[in-house]
């Protein structure tokens, strides 16, 4: 810039006759302004230089706008970089609040009971899953964050860049916006993930209070009519053939040397009524059970030894029977309707019963509590299971027959809350000597 000032102020004439004060001719003369360098002796001649040359300083001039032409270029290809950039983000955050307000208005439930959006959106449809809905919304949470952390490292960045005052301000504030409106939606997906959560706690509290009272309604149903006129006034109903229809006996027993159990029945099934009850120990599931299976005879079994006994029950009317058992010599006796129609001995001779097993009506014991055959099922009716740690006087076996007397077992009696049902066995209400419900 020197140099052009002093270019102006040291002229040369071109040639054309006249002077200049340096001597020369001034007649017909032109100035031509020539650049020196700052410092230089302006006494000395500077060649004139035609305006039509292209010297130097034009080259500068020429290469100093294409330089300013370069850099208005090549900000306004970043201006328009990032226009594009804001339109984007600006279109993105749209469809995040058009996704939140329909989020907010509760979206549509399908039939089925899921929670689902109806129409797409950014956000996609919600998991039908209460727990796979508040893992999509974490997600998202944490993309929207991931975004605002994109949107303050860009605002850096062009906080460094070259804009005009008036792009630079309007970019700021648009950003400003963006991050505004992103962590309002943060806020707000929070608050609905937190929503979910309660509903989700909720619905799990609605549930297992129905489940409570389905099982409260199950068992219900599995123990019966309640209220009986009498502790004893009521029976066991097992009408299928199943491994998991089954009543259960309370009250163990202790270890006997003797025992009587009697009881009513009443079945018409075929072959063989099954296990009207059968009594496991550890080590020892066949301990005492009272089976007819199949085309066999009424069997006894103690200690897993068995007897033949000649009873006939399945006739589908109520029969009353009683069976006594000693450990010396192992004599049993069997009763039918108050008679005696058979006795024995050698049945588990000297073998005590043991004590702390499990009884079960309706089914034979595979392992002590469990695991029960189907094929062996008792199908019937049965009532006033009693057992005693003795052998009874035939006297007492007929009494309680022809209903003369009625006399609880000491071991276990025939009471309604010692008597528990599972799988669809029921308890009802049964007075089994009223109105003549048995023929002897």
């Amino acid at each position: 810039m020197v140099a052009i000032i002093v270019a102006l102020l040291l002229c040369a004439s071109a040639p054309g006759g006249g002077r200049t004060a340096l001597g020369q001719d001034t007649r017909g003369t032109r100035f031509l302004c020539t650049a020196i360098p700052a410092g230089a002796d302006p006494s000395c001649p500077v060649p004139a230089v035609p305006m039509q040359s292209s010297g130097a300083p034009e080259e500068d001039l020429k290469s100093t706008v294409m330089q300013l032409r370069e850099t208005i270029l090549q900000q306004k290809e970043t201006i328009v970089d990032q226009v594009g950039t804001i339109k984007e983000l600006t279109s993105k955050l749209s469809r995040c609040e058009s996704a939140a307000e329909d989020s907010l208005r509760g979206g549509k439930y399908r039939s089925q009971g899921s929670w689902r959006k109806e129409n797409s959106n950014t956000m996609g449809d919600l998991p039908r899953d209460p727990g796979d809905t508040i893992d999509h919304l974490g997600k998202t949470m944490q993309s929207l964050k991931d975004r605002l952390e994109n949107l303050e490292q860009m605002r850096a960045n062009m906080s460094g860049a070259t804009f005009p005052n008036e792009l630079r301000d309007l970019l700021q504030r648009r950003l400003e916006d963006l991050e505004n409106q992103l962590l309002k939606k943060v806020t707000e997906l929070e608050e609905e993930k937190t929503q979910l959560y309660n509903e989700t706690a909720a619905h799990r509290h609605r549930t297992e209070s129905t489940l409570n009272s389905l099982l409260e309604r199950i068992t219900e149903l599995e123990k019966g009519n309640s209220g009986f006129k009498s502790p004893e006034g009521f029976k066991v109903s097992l009408p299928l053939r199943t491994n998991y229809l089954y009543g259960r006996i309370k009250k163990s027993l202790p270890e006997m040397y003797a025992f009587t159990v009697c009881m009513w029945l009443k079945s018409t099934a075929s072959p063989g009524i099954g296990t009207p009850f059968s009594y496991g120990v550890p080590g020892q599931a066949n301990e005492i059970v009272l089976i007819e299976w199949g085309n066999n005879p009424i069997e006894l079994l103690i200690n897993d030894k068995v007897a033949q006994l000649p009873l006939s029950v399945s006739d589908g009317q109520w029969h009353h029977i009683c069976i006594t058992w000693t450990t010396r010599d192992g004599l049993w006796e069997a009763y039918q309707d108050g008679e005696k129609l058979g006795s024995g001995e050698n049945l588990a001779p000297w073998h005590p019963i043991k004590p702390g097993g499990v009884i079960i009506l309706g089914q034979e014991q595979d392992t002590v509590g469990g695991r029960f055959d189907a094929t062996q099922a008792f199908v019937g009716e049965l009532t006033h299971f009693n057992m005693w740690d003795r052998v009874l006087r035939p006297v007492d076996i007929m009494n309680m027959a022809n209903c003369s007397s009625y006399m609880p077992g000491n071991v276990v009696p025939w009471v309604d809350n010692n008597v528990e049902v599972f799988g669809g066995a029921t308890k009802w209400a049964l007075e089994i000597c009223e109105d003549q419900l048995f023929d002897l």
